[in-house]
């Protein structure tokens, strides 16, 4: 008689206990999709008569001339709602479940005592419901602190903001709802969302939350004290070859995990390659992912077909007076609602069909760029470069007195070519092995210095960045600059930002409360300096340099504090008698040394260092 405790009892056991909690959700998903369904019914005034209306049109049945357009709007946003609620449902099932899985597979891969395992499987459960509750709680403007304005464009602008509740120092996006209506991209915003929620990836910003309010939407991301590549190629002009082969590695991964997940960035440029404490790249700003921009189609620039033949060579000018010109005007195209169309492919002004190829397009221009100064088809304005973008074949030239090696001649001419003959059209791998990225150690290249190291004092170093003045949009009487809409007139819009919210698992189960004097955002000195941010409890060691045990006030979490050389630091942390070595997570030069502390392995550090 096979034993009750055998591996085949408990397996078939573990399957029938799977397969009953599978119809136990999928019942109660129906019941509740059934009760919203009638709430929403009820509160938006539908009736059963104007769903079968639109069902028959929708299926060729019926003419929908008859109805009015208030009510095909209220079965859009009941329709809206409930599709909603189901998949965010299916959602966060499919996600607790791979946290699991996840879980699971570091213990194995960790070889955990059996009795180490139940502990670590105790604290995540309890971090789950932790999340459960968190969830339910409002997030607002309120729950943070504005430090300061790092970016601005079109229709919103980014502050580096601090979570009061943390400590924890985040970029928050802000776009007016308003505008959104008004210049149609309402679309493009919920792209950049969805992506963000999707694409969990070193090379990808994360995003931590997003929420509204009457006036706005905000995107609560981590903050990236590197600034962009767009900065970085203004300070140095032009990169040496070894430098650009380090960033157009680190840009062709970023772009191929982005390919990986079904999605077309289509918007590739210096100012979307964002670059972390290290200086190591991460993409940015998925807004055209499921779209493109009135700028980008060619009904946009149509007037200018009839023009006259324009001499293409930007006024005759060398290739100094072209970069510092370029320089000059950059900035201002990256704020303005137009744009610059210098790095997007001609297939794609031409919507005749594109692909992911595009995207390859756009890294051979800012490759061209980072080794010459300025984008091959730069121009005096976005219509003149439209030109030159069209006539690529005539246009497309090296400058003789910046001379660069026939290998990134060469890649750059693969890079921008027709789609059919692009390199990457036969996979990722045929750019990585292409010679000019000889010696490149792929799977090890985040954990190597960057071409150019970032040199950053503080949690909020803004240094990297351009300096904005403040401006009033977080006021909540603060009126769009451009809009043709009533303030009754977006809250009868506001249905199309339904299910906007989002909470990140990790962002919610962090630990620990902030001190009342890091509200005001302080230097890594004054956050985690002596006698401030930790509990000292002596010395534990002599030396070359003097460390000592420290309770850090911010997360609760057991470090070391060590005062060395330069040359001499060393950051660990212990949990209870298990000491484990820890990344770095803050220096500060003081002088004759360096002082370093760090947070908990469990809790997300409030910046990547």
């Amino acid at each position: 008689m096979p034993d009750g405790n055998s591996p085949a009892r408990r397996h078939r056991a573990k399957y029938r206990k799977a397969k009953a909690k599978a119809s136990h959700f999928r019942r109660t998903i129906y019941q509740l999709s059934k009760a919203i369904y009638k709430r929403e019914r009820i509160r938006t005034g539908t009736t059963e008569a104007d769903i079968t209306k639109v069902t028959m049109a929708m299926t060729g049945q019926s003419s929908c001339s008859s109805m009015s357009n208030h009510t095909k709007e209220r079965v859009t946003m009941a329709k809206v709602t409930l599709e909603n609620f189901y998949s965010n449902l299916i959602a966060q099932h499919e996600e607790r479940e791979m946290r699991q899985q996840k879980l699971e597979k570091v213990m194995d891969q960790e070889g955990l005592a059996d009795e180490e395992k139940r502990m670590r499987r105790s604290q995540h459960a309890q971090k789950e419901t932790e999340f459960l509750r968190l969830k339910r709680t409002r997030l607002g403007l309120d729950d943070f602190e504005s430090l300061k304005v790092i970016g601005r464009g079109a229709f919103g602008e980014v502050r580096l903001v601090q979570k009061k509740d943390t400590g924890h120092v985040y970029a928050m996006k802000i776009l007016r709802k308003a505008d959104m209506l008004e210049k149609e991209q309402v679309g493009h915003i919920r792209a950049e969302r969805d992506i963000l929620v999707e694409a969990d990836s070193l090379w990808v910003v994360k995003m931590f939350y997003s929420f509204q309010d009457k006036m706005n939407l905000y995107l609560i991301m981590e903050f990236l004290p590197g600034g962009d590549m767009m900065t970085l190629l203004m300070k140095k002009d032009t990169l040496s070859e070894e430098a650009t082969q380090f960033y157009m590695a680190e840009t062709v991964l970023a772009i191929d995990s982005i390919h990986q997940l079904g999605f077309i960035h289509r918007d590739i440029k210096p100012d979307n390659l964002l670059l972390d404490s290290r200086g190591h790249v991460k993409l940015s700003d998925f807004g055209l992912c499921t779209g493109l921009k009135k700028a980008h189609r060619t009904e946009f620039y149509r007037n200018l077909n009839h023009s006259l033949p324009s001499d293409f060579t930007f006024q005759n000018m060398n290739s100094k007076r072209k970069a510092e010109t370029w320089k000059r005007n950059r900035r201002q195209l990256a704020f303005s609602t137009v744009g610059t169309p210098d790095y997007i492919a001609p297939e794609v002004f031409m919507q005749n069909g594109y692909n992911k190829l595009c995207d390859w397009w756009s890294l051979g221009v800012i490759m061209y760029e980072m080794l010459i100064g300025y984008p091959p088809f730069c121009s005096e304005t976005p219509q003149e470069t439209y030109r030159k973008v069209m006539n690529w074949r005539e246009t497309l030239t090296f400058p003789p007195e910046v001379p660069i090696s026939e290998r990134a001649k060469e890649l750059i001419l693969r890079f921008c070519c027709e789609g059919d003959h692009r390199i990457g059209a036969l996979g990722v791998e045929e750019i990585k092995t292409n010679p000019f990225f000889h010696g490149v150690d792929y799977g090890h290249i985040r954990e190597r210095p960057a071409a150019i190291p970032i040199e950053i004092k503080s949690i909020d170093d803004t240094s990297n960045f351009d300096e904005f003045p403040e401006s009033d949009i977080l006021q909540p009487t603060a009126a769009p600059v451009v809009s043709n809409h009533s303030e009754a007139d977006l809250k009868n819009k506001d249905w199309v930002f339904i299910n906007y919210t989002y909470k990140r698992f990790e962002g919610l189960t962090a630990r620990g409360a902030i001190p009342s004097y890091m509200k005001s955002g302080k230097s890594l000195i004054e956050i985690w300096g002596r006698g401030g941010a930790q509990r000292h409890r002596g010395s534990c060691a002599c030396g070359s340099s003097a460390p000592g045990p420290c309770s850090a006030s911010l997360t609760r979490s057991a470090v070391s504090l060590n005062l060395a050389a330069t040359h001499r630091c060393h950051l660990h942390t212990s949990y209870g008698t298990r000491p484990a070595h820890i990344t770095r997570m803050c220096t500060q030069d003081r002088g004759q040394g360096r002082f370093l502390s760090g947070p908990g392995e469990d809790d997300p550090p409030p910046f990547e260092w």
